[in-house]
């Protein structure tokens, strides 16, 4: 079992349940790596086998191993509580103090938006640690979309709403009701749309929008080119004023989040 202590590196725990990346040639031992993993962590419970996220609801195709069956877990971050199913709800605790570093940017009485919010964990960090006025977290996925709410009252936050739906028709809904945002959190899954029209569309003078891409190292150049043309599109201007690696992915692969300050 000399690879053990490899594999220690490459599992996340959420509450009670680790999700560990068994690579092929590894397959026989699963179970003595869950045991491993069990033993060293008293508080899993559960082990499951990372598989990949599925499409825009980004469901992860997990297999489970070792320990209570189950998906639900409570996590917690910053404090707070975050309720989840594993396996039909994305989610990441490497972004931790990436949501934590937001909420701390947010100033009082600002309003924001939280696109692809999952199960609100963006929000719900945002709400705690901020005097934001308005918060409103927009999820496709309706499983993510019940516990964004469940965690909305398990934290008892009275500034943080979920919205169930897709972006590209709540955004216009929103600028037909005249709702503008200072900040907007794009924590956006690996899709082709980059879905800055709608950003664009709901951002106010001088609002921040925090934009995620994933790229290799040796591509950033495509990221920015993507940033200026959704902007020529949208007829605004902007300035990055901060470009930040968030987290490794891959070997030279990083997901990048691009703040950039709208100027018109």
């Amino acid at each position: 079992m000399r690879n053990i202590k490899k594999m220690a590196h490459s599992f996340d725990i959420i509450g009670d349940i680790a999700i560990v990346q068994i690579p092929k040639n590894e397959k026989s031992d699963e179970k003595k790596i869950a045991q491993d993993i069990m033993k060293k962590n008293h508080n899993v419970k559960t082990v499951y086998g990372r598989g990949k996220f599925k499409g825009r609801l980004r469901k992860q195709d997990i297999k489970f191993i070792l320990g209570e069956k189950k998906e639900e877990t409570i996590y917690k971050e910053n404090s707070c509580l975050i309720k989840l199913n594993v396996k039909t709800c994305y989610f990441s605790p490497r972004l931790g103090s990436d949501r934590k570093e937001i909420a701390e940017q947010i100033k009082k009485n600002e309003n924001v938006l939280v696109m692809f919010s999952g199960v609100a964990p963006y929000g719900v960090i945002i709400s705690k640690y901020s005097k934001a006025k308005k918060i409103c977290c927009v999820e496709l996925n309706r499983e993510a979309t019940k516990y964004a709410i469940e965690n909305i009252k398990l934290n008892k936050l009275q500034n943080c709403e979920a919205i169930q739906g897709d972006v590209k028709k709540i955004c216009p809904k929103f600028k037909k009701q005249k709702l503008f945002f200072d900040k907007i959190v794009m924590a956006r899954p690996q899709l082709k749309d980059p879905f800055l029209k709608e950003a664009f569309m709901i951002a106010k003078k001088g609002s921040i929008v925090y934009f995620y891409d994933f790229q290799y190292v040796d591509h950033i150049e495509e990221s920015y080119q993507i940033l200026e043309q959704e902007a020529k599109k949208a007829k605004r201007k902007y300035k990055i004023i901060n470009l930040k690696k968030v987290r490794e992915i891959g070997p030279r692969k990083y997901q990048l989040r691009f703040d950039l300050k709208v100027l018109n």
